[in-house]
């Protein structure tokens, strides 16, 4: 995926917006104000994303182009070089996991702003 497929598939999703809190070059997405996805603009074909640390050591194991995030805490976020052949769909579905991993960790409030978007 290239970092305009990245991003059409971030913001797709209800509740997210998009920013640079950190510099110019580092483009995070968030749901309801809680990051779910980074994509540093210098290298576009790496992107970070929140996991389920069971699920992380697991997807390390299984893929070179997938490793703890630089600067994050690892055990809960890894990072994805795209570039790798890592196939789509699994891109897909871990940004599908982080997204979902932020949502259930919502306030009840939250949650319903979001639902009601």
């Amino acid at each position: 995926m290239d970092i305009e497929q990245l991003r059409e598939y971030c913001v797709a999703k209800k509740g997210v917006t998009e920013c640079f809190p950190f510099d110019e070059y580092t483009l995070v997405f968030k749901v309801m104000n809680k990051m779910f996805a980074v994509i540093c603009l210098e290298k576009p074909c790496n992107i970070i994303l929140k996991c389920d640390p069971e699920y992380a050591i697991e997807l390390r194991e299984n893929y070179s182009a997938i490793t703890g995030a630089f600067h994050f805490n690892k055990t809960h976020w890894n990072y994805l070089n795209t570039n790798e052949g890592l196939p789509e769909n699994l891109i897909r579905k871990l940004i599908d996991h982080s997204y979902e991993l932020i949502v259930a960790k919502l306030t009840k409030k939250d949650k319903e702003i979001l639902n009601n978007l």
